[in-house]
């Protein structure tokens, strides 16, 4: 075999390596994305006295197991919209914490997570919220506080726009998810690949409602100057927690982050 030949076969070799990993990449993505926890948590009142299993239906004719947490004359009701991983039973600290201070809240479990039927992806969680919205609308009867944390910042910021809280509190939020991405993978051209965006950044920039951003200094997964530029983008209230990572127990019941959310409406 000459030398032109093998020239010719390593570069075939090594362009079809590179479709199947890119083919890959784009194929596989959303399991990259979105890491719920497998199975049905237990019912909410096991968590905290009162606490109400609730079904919101949305508007594709998907039926959401959530947790709701009423107090009677509550400041505030806060829809919780969480990050990618997980289900319900993580937030449960905050819901105890925020509701001694006070405030109803919804948990909400995406499509997929927790149990519920369905596929996630970034227009499915945007029904889920509004169906959240929808439920707290009906049941709540006190201003509402939309929380995001991580991925679920750029979820209910894009709520906000179309639909506006009296506040709205974002924790670790990112610029958009591709500049996430493309830190923890480098070696794609992850712009170019990703089927989601969440533009956390464009889009708060057309929210007219207070805005405050919790994260943490040290966070590995996303980096504190993404967050940083987010709250700027909006003149947002600006809370960061010195060396927390993105997973600390600070942002579970943490006093940083739940005066954040009490104080959100002033």
């Amino acid at each position: 075999m000459n030398m032109r030949k093998k020239v010719l076969i390593a570069l075939v070799v090594a362009v079809t390596l590179v479709g199947v990993v890119f083919g890959g990449a784009f194929a596989f993505q959303r399991k990259l994305i979105y890491l719920p926890e497998a199975g049905p948590p237990p019912g909410a009142a096991a968590i905290l006295p009162g606490g109400r299993d609730v079904t919101l239906t949305t508007s594709d004719g998907l039926r959401l197991a959530s947790w709701y947490f009423p107090v009677a004359d509550a400041k505030a009701a806060v829809l919780v919209a969480p990050g990618n991983a997980g289900n319900r039973m993580y937030r449960a600290p905050l819901a105890r914490a925020l509701t001694s201070r006070g405030l109803s809240v919804l948990l909400l479990d995406y499509r997929g997570y927790g149990g519920n039927p369905g596929e996630p992806s970034e227009d499915g969680l945007a029904l889920d919220v509004r169906a959240a919205q929808d439920f707290l609308v009906r049941e709540a009867g006190a201003p509402l506080i939309y929380f995001g944390e991580s991925l679920g910042s750029a979820v209910v910021t894009e709520l906000a726009v179309e639909r506006p809280p009296s506040a709205l509190v974002l924790r670790s939020p990112f610029v958009d998810l591709a500049s996430v991405g493309q830190r923890h993978y480098p070696f794609l051209p992850v712009h170019w690949l990703l089927r989601d965006e969440f533009p956390t950044k464009d889009t708060v920039a057309q929210v007219k409602v207070p805005v405050t951003v919790v994260f943490g200094a040290g966070d590995s997964i996303v980096p504190a100057d993404q967050s940083r530029e987010v709250a700027r983008t909006v003149g947002a209230r600006m809370i960061e927690v010195p060396g927390a990572d993105h997973n600390d127990p600070v942002f579970a019941d943490g006093p940083e982050l739940i005066d954040a959310i009490t104080g959100a409406i002033r």
